[in-house]
């Protein structure tokens, strides 16, 4: 394992991608609470085959998912931020010109 990290690479990493992550974040939450609501009419049926798991992992994914809103949203805020601050603050190398 030691030799598969000598060196140095051969290329540049890529950029990261960013994309829609806000949206992104909760379909992917309003997807998992659907599932859950799916799946509890048949709560019996997952009770009697030992799979009561599946409707709390639905559950808890869409209780992660409130989670990830609420950093992502804080997330992009401090990027947009940071960006308007880079924007506004003057060049330094520009005056010593």
């Amino acid at each position: 394992m030691a030799g598969l990290f000598t060196g140095s690479p051969k290329h540049e990493a890529p950029e990261p991608l960013e994309g829609p992550v806000v949206a992104t974040i909760i379909g992917g939450t309003i997807i998992w609470f659907a599932l859950f609501l799916v799946q509890l009419p048949f709560y019996g049926w997952f009770d009697d085959h030992g799979h009561t798991w599946w409707l709390w992992t639905c559950l808890a994914g869409g209780g992660l998912g409130f989670i990830g809103i609420w950093y992502v949203r804080r997330r992009d805020a401090a990027i947009k931020r940071a960006a308007a601050d880079g924007a506004a603050a003057p060049d330094p190398s520009a005056a010593a010109e």
